[in-house]
C-alpha cells in the first residue's frame, strides 16, 4: 500500500465491546481500523483522544465468519446460475448473518456448467467481489453410493482433461471435494501441489484408501459423518480415518439434523477446535430464501428446519454460520470462543488464508462481526466497510 495513502486514510476505533481475537479475549480494549485493515488493538487507557471512535453497547467483536460450503442463500443457488452475480448474491445474503468470506459451492453437474462456475470464480476475483474467496467444487468426482442429493447421471471419475482444467483454473481459493476412489493418487498429488485444497467426501472408501489420499496431499474431510463410510470397529471407514489423522481438518454441520449431538461431541473431542471448521452447507432457502426450490429439476422443500427432496433425502441445509455458532454454544455447550474459532480461524487455516483472515490482529483484514448479548449480528465490517 502507498504510505501516503495509508496516512491519509482516517483511523476509526471500535470501543465498548469485548474483543475475541481468534485466540483469546481482550477486555477494555479498542480495535483501530484504517484503510480496510486492522491497525492495532490497544488498551482503552492508551487510546489517543484524537482518534475517531464508534462506541458499541457491550457485546462481542470477533473475526468475521468464513464459510467454506455455501451452495446458496437468500434465494440464490450457484448450480442454477453459475455466474458472478449469483456468487455476489450468496455472499451478500450470508453477510447479514456474520459471514464475511465464503466459498460459493457448486455440486455435481454437467461439465460445461462446472467450467462456468470456475470462470465465474475467476471473474469474481478479478472484480474483487466482497466476500467471495473462490470456489468449492463438491463433486462430480464422488461415489454413486454416497452421492446424497447429487444427481447420479453426472457422477464420474476424474480424467486427465479434468486435471488440466483444474490446474489452470486461477479461480482464487479452490476447495475440491472428491472420493479417493474416483481420483488417482498421482492426480490428487498434482492438484494439491498446485495449491488446490483437496477434501475427501461423498465416498464409500475404506480407511486405508482415505489414508492413501491424505498421504498424497488431501487436507480435509467434507461434512464429517455425512455421505461417507462410517466408523466400524473392524472397518473404520472414512470417519475412522478422519478422526485418527491429527493433521486433517474436518468440516462439521451443526444443525441438530445432519449429525447427532453425541457424534458432534465425539468429533470435537477427537479433533479439537483447531481441526474442526463449521460449515453451513446452505442452499437457497438459507439466509432469508424461500421455503421451496428446484435443485437440478427436483423439488426441495423446507420441513421442520430441514431441506429434503420428495423422497426424503437431505439436500443441503437451511443454516447460517451464525446459527451453527449458536448451536455449538447453546446445545453442545461449547465455549463461545471455541465456537467462534471454528467459524473463522480454523477454516482460514485450512484454506491458507490465516495470514490475513480468521483473527483480529494488526495488519489483518478488517473483516469483523459484532454480536450483541443475545448472539445476534448487530453489524458486520468487510474490509473495513460497515454493512
Amino acid at each position: 500500500m502507498n504510505p501516503l495513502a495509508q496516512t491519509a486514510t482516517p483511523q476509526l476505533a471500535l470501543t465498548g465491546a469485548r474483543i475475541f481475537t481468534g485466540e483469546g479475549w481482550l477486555e477494555e480494549h479498542a480495535l483501530i481500523m484504517r484503510g480496510g485493515r486492522i491497525e492495532a488493538l490497544v488498551p482503552m487507557a492508551e487510546l489517543d483522544p484524537a482518534t475517531a471512535r464508534h462506541r458499541l453497547e457491550g457485546g462481542v467483536l470477533a473475526p468475521g465468519f468464513i464459510d467454506l460450503q455455501a451452495n446458496g442463500g437468500g434465494g440464490f443457488l450457484l448450480n442454477d446460475t453459475p455466474d458472478v452475480a449469483t456468487m455476489a448474491g450468496i455472499a451478500a445474503a450470508h453477510r447479514s448473518f456474520g459471514t464475511t468470506a465464503l466459498l460459493p459451492t457448486f455440486i455435481t453437474d454437467h461439465p460445461a456448467k462446472m467450467a462456468l462456475a470456475l470462470e465465474a470464480a475467476r471473474e469474481a476475483q478479478r472484480q474483487g467481489i466482497a466476500g467471495v474467496l473462490g470456489l468449492h467444487l463438491e463433486g462430480p468426482f464422488i461415489d454413486a453410493t454416497r452421492r446424497g442429493a447429487h444427481p447420479l447421471n453426472f457422477v464420474r471419475a476424474m480424467t486427465g482433461e479434468d486435471v488440466a482444467l483444474l490446474l489452470q483454473a486461477a479461480s482464487g481459493a479452490v476447495l475440491l471435494t472428491v472420493s479417493p476412489g474416483q481420483v488417482a493418487p498421482q492426480d490428487l498429488a498434482r492438484l494439491a501441489a498446485a495449491g488446490l485444497v483437496v477434501s475427501l467426501g461423498h465416498s464409500d472408501a475404506p480407511a486405508a484408501q482415505a489414508e492413501t489420499a491424505l498421504a498424497a496431499g488431501a487436507r480435509a474431510f467434507t461434512h464429517l459423518f455425512n455421505a461417507m463410510s462410517p466408523l466400524g470397529h473392524r472397518a473404520p471407514g472414512m470417519v475412522g480415518a478422519a478422526l485418527c489423522d491429527d493433521k486433517a481438518w474436518c468440516g462439521l454441520i451443526c444443525d441438530g439434523i445432519h449429525v447427532a449431538d453425541e457424534a458432534l461431541k465425539v468429533a470435537l473431542k477427537a479433533k479439537g477446535v483447531d481441526k474442526i471448521y463449521l460449515v453451513s452447507d446452505a442452499m437457497s432457502p438459507a439466509a432469508g430464501g424461500p421455503d421451496e426450490f428446484m435443485l437440478q429439476g427436483r423439488r426441495v422443500k423446507r420441513q421442520d428446519g430441514a431441506l429434503r427432496l420428495d423422497d426424503g433425502t437431505l439436500a443441503g441445509c437451511d443454516l447460517t454460520m451464525l446459527q451453527a455458532v449458536r448451536y455449538c454454544v447453546g446445545t453442545l455447550g461449547v465455549p463461545l470462543g471455541d465456537a467462534l474459532h471454528m467459524a473463522s480461524a480454523t477454516p482460514a487455516a485450512l484454506m491458507r488464508q490465516d495470514h490475513e483472515r480468521g483473527y483480529l490482529r494488526a495488519g489483518y483484514r478488517a473483516d469483523i462481526v459484532y454480536l450483541d448479548a443475545a448472539l445476534d449480528v448487530a453489524r458486520v465490517w468487510v474490509g473495513g466497510l460497515a454493512h
